[in-house]
């Protein structure tokens, strides 16, 4: 028989997380265990990494929702809880985790190993200009080759600039960038915009208007100078039906896949083959969990063999993240199995 309990704990950023939708100096995660009765020092351990403002989910009645998971625990199916992806995503990595050992290995492969390292692109958060230079010169100087900005929150003219000075130092051949715009342009002037990025040869743009518009966002993928990868727009969408019909209606180059807020590891995968089927690329990327949803992340998406740079960073923005085995070593992470997790910071 297993049990399930459940705790909160508050990640505090670094530095100020600025995008278009705001100001973040911290964000508060649920954390699952989960174990046999019959074996209770072994045990699974999960991230509910509730996202207020950009998760599908409502905050109210959440801790009830999850007590509800966690009594359920023994017929836990993720195609019932899709709608409250984070619980989801935090329940199928416990059980993924207690079904390999309870050892924080949902799931098994060379990257856990520590015979492959999995490529990520480089953050740049929102700031003013010689604020995010700065960030993307370390992120290069780290070794970094691509780079991936978010933009929409400052003076547009100040943005493009940024692109500028990096072009002129790092052509298209030598460093890739993504720009993510969070939804902050408008219909009206979106193709404007696009026309000026896309004078600095990027790899693509994501979500560049408010996520629903599924004509619109067909209409600007069609006409778009740069390739259109839709976020927020998978948020919400639980059913193979409506993820195929926004697939045909929107058309994208690619789809970015966020376990935590997408429904979960098992709809993740169901988008990885509806895209496939319609020509679509994907990478994935973190919501900003702390090292125990960026495991489990990781090691899933390790499983897929992308050929893209993954956006799997983000574990590094914390001051009290919890110590693991994942190690960001230039411009990969990789799973150090020697290392060793320290949990004494989750008191269930």
């Amino acid at each position: 028989m297993l049990k399930a309990v459940y705790m909160k704990k508050t990640l505090l950023f670094k530095e100020a997380a600025v995008t278009s939708r705001g100001v973040m100096m911290e964000k508060g995660s649920w954390f699952v265990k989960v174990w046999d009765e019959a074996c209770p020092e072994r045990f699974g351990l999960g991230e509910c990494a509730l996202f207020p403002g950009l998760g599908a989910e409502e905050v109210s009645g959440y801790e009830t929702r999850l007590k509800e998971a966690c009594a359920r625990i023994n017929d836990f199916r993720p195609e019932e809880w899709r709608a409250h992806s984070s619980i989801c995503f935090g329940m199928e990595t416990a059980l993924a985790d207690l079904r390999n050992g309870g050892v924080r290995t949902p799931f098994p492969s060379a990257f856990t190993r520590g015979e492959r390292e999995i490529e990520i692109n480089g953050l740049v958060w929102m700031g003013s200009l010689r604020q995010m230079m700065r960030r993307a010169e370390e992120k290069l100087e780290a070794g970094f080759r691509c780079l991936k900005l978010k933009i929409g929150g400052i003076d547009f003219h100040d943005e493009l600039e940024l692109l500028r000075l990096i072009r002129s130092r790092f052509p298209a051949g030598e460093v890739q960038l993504r720009v993510d715009a969070n939804g902050a342009f408008t219909p009206r002037e979106v193709l404007r915009k696009l026309e000026q990025l896309a004078r600095y040869e990027l790899h693509s743009v994501e979500q560049p208007v408010r996520p629903g518009q599924w004509q619109a966002m067909g209409t600007l993928c069609r006409k778009s100078p740069v390739p259109v990868a839709l976020d927020e727009d998978l948020i919400g969408i639980t059913s193979r039906k409506e993820k195929i019909r926004l697939l045909e209606t929107a058309a994208p180059r690619y789809i970015v896949l966020k376990p935590a807020l997408a429904g979960g590891f098992a709809a993740c995968d169901e988008w990885i083959a509806l895209a496939g089927e319609c020509g679509a690329g994907w990478w994935i990327t973190s919501a900003l969990e702390s090292d125990v949803g960026l495991n489990a992340i990781a090691q899933w998406c390790a499983t897929k063999h992308s050929v893209l740079p993954q956006g799997l960073g983000t574990g590094q923005l914390y001051r009290n993240n919890i110590p693991s085995p994942l190690l960001q070593r230039g411009s990969t992470l990789a799973f150090r199995p020697e290392g060793a997790w320290d949990l004494q910071s989750l008191t269930f």
